[in-house]
């Protein structure tokens, strides 16, 4: 027989044990909750740097996570176009031993536009002057920028007769050519390989302000193997803009699932960035 006192603590313990028993099933659904919260949120990615930018990609972080942030409707286009243009140009591109990282370069001049023609006179995919497109013995239509400009419209009186006028052929400008003007394009990054010493960034700099101002800007920072960060203070703000662009075509490109994703971790990169150069610091020390 229970007894009144053995009987209550009988039902005290019972109590008890279901109390915990809801406690404890009441913590692991928070537990849950906040777990499927956590999964809920995109995990952030390291970005991987293209090999032959890994060491400029770290001084542009900053300018990139803002463009990805502003310009993300302009990079997920020039990417699409880019399916169908990058794989061309990069077999063009091998074939002169010209780093694939410059396919970019289609992207920045012309958007992949034939038709394109600038205010200072380039024209075509690449973007290619009236000089240097005759140096590498393209045919060109000359001062296409200035043949814009004119109206070609000429008023007939009604009561004269209509001549007929034989039709020319259109003139032709291989700068709009894909394949003539990639070729060209090829060749000119292959002579700048050269004459600057395989720095990529002051490559894709003269590409933008002319090989020229470049060598120029090197010999007045007075420095033995001037590299780009020596003489960017040097340039004109449009061929900043250019370079960082360069780089951050070529990384936002190489990282395209996490970007679109909205997944970079460009703060974590910073980071590793920095703790890397501590390192190197430190080795250099010892």
């Amino acid at each position: 027989m229970i007894k009144p006192a053995m009987f209550c603590c009988i039902l005290f313990c019972i109590g008890f044990t279901c109390s915990s028993i809801a406690f404890s099933d009441t913590a692991k659904n928070k537990l849950n909750t906040s777990t499927n919260k956590e999964d809920a949120l995109p995990k952030k990615n390291t970005i991987v740097f293209p090999e032959l930018l890994e060491a400029d990609a770290q001084n542009a972080l900053a300018y990139m996570e803002k463009f990805s942030a502003n310009r993300r409707a302009y990079l997920m286009r020039m990417h699409t176009k880019g399916k169908r243009f990058f794989p061309k140009v990069n077999s063009i591109l091998n074939k002169y031993n010209v780093p694939t990282e410059f396919a970019v370069l289609l992207a920045l001049e012309s958007a992949f536009n034939a038709n394109a023609v600038s205010k200072a006179g380039a024209v075509g995919y690449w973007q290619i002057m009236d000089d240097v497109a005759k140096e590498y013995g393209l045919r060109i239509v000359e001062d296409q920028h200035k043949l814009k400009t004119k109206s070609a419209t000429k008023t007939i009186a009604k009561s004269t007769p209509k001549k007929v006028v034989q039709k020319k052929k259109p003139a032709i400008d291989d700068r709009k050519n894909f394949v003539k003007s990639t070729h060209t394009a090829a060749k000119y990054l292959k002579a700048r390989m050269k004459n600057l010493d395989n720095n990529w960034l002051l490559i894709a700099a003269s590409y933008n302000w002319g090989v020229g101002n470049v060598w120029n800007a090197i010999a007045s920072s007075k420095k033995k193997n001037a590299t780009y960060w020596d003489i960017e203070h040097k340039l004109p703000s449009e061929t900043k803009a250019y370079v960082m662009n360069f780089i951050t075509l070529n990384v936002i490109f190489k990282n395209y699932d996490q970007f679109v994703k909205g997944t970079l971790d460009f703060k974590a990169a910073q980071t590793a960035g920095l703790s890397k150069a501590e390192k190197n610091t430190s080795v250099a020390a010892l």
